[in-house]
């Protein structure tokens, strides 16, 4: 760790104690990583406690690691419950300290992801909430609008989860003898959308080119 994030990280050392999961530092960043059931107590903290005052809050975001520390990855991230699949991440900043922060925690049930919400000590966080909301199907409990904010009303599905189907589950036009919108099912027939080249071994070969 550099000077500077080395003394964020003792700041939250000596403010959290036994409730942090983990502390990382990565591109001159901190990521301090916390369970949900003490989220809503440690973020009260980093806005007013004292040699910490993260007043703003920059983005909150979902997270869907349904395939992390598989084969793509070489490692699986900190979990803070019996879940681990659905997480939110927030950015703080700072200004007293001009400090930056990452914080993360992770739903305890991946069926029914629900995160406490920090709208009542950020307000800012209230669309961010509600896109997370709407692109993961994460709860976040003490919302008071939490309403979809990106797809229409009548959209089925959470389209950042990495098991919604390319295509969708419904489709929607105007239909002329109703004279309205209308959903229907999606018409679009599910097709190979990997190349050829990258899908098969020897497409080199029985297209007639010869190899370097």
């Amino acid at each position: 760790m550099t000077a500077k994030t080395e003394q964020i990280a003792q700041a939250l050392r000596g403010a959290f104690g036994e409730l942090i999961v983990s502390i990382t530092e990565a591109l001159g960043e901190v990521t301090l990583v916390v369970k949900s059931a003490d989220l809503s107590a440690v973020m009260t903290v980093l806005r007013d406690g004292d040699g910490l005052r993260f007043e703003q809050l920059i983005d909150a975001c979902g997270v869907d690691y349904s395939s992390y520390g598989k084969e793509a990855w070489d490692g699986a991230p900190p979990k803070g419950g019996a879940g681990g699949r659905f997480a939110v991440v927030y950015h703080l900043l700072s200004l007293t300290n001009n400090w930056r922060l990452r914080v993360r925690t992770f739903a305890t049930d991946d069926e029914l992801p629900v995160v406490d919400s920090v709208i009542n000590i950020w307000p800012s966080a209230n669309w961010f909430e509600r896109e997370a909301f709407d692109l993961y199907g994460i709860i976040f409990n003490g919302h008071p609008d939490l309403r979809r904010i990106l797809t229409d009303y009548g959209f089925i599905g959470h389209p950042f989860r990495k098991d919604f189907p390319i295509s969708g589950n419904v489709e929607m036009r105007y239909d002329p003898d109703q004279q309205r919108v209308i959903y229907q099912p999606v018409s679009i027939e599910p097709r190979e959308i990997v190349p050829r080249i990258v899908r098969e071994e020897h497409y080199a070969d029985s297209e007639g080119f010869r190899k370097g």
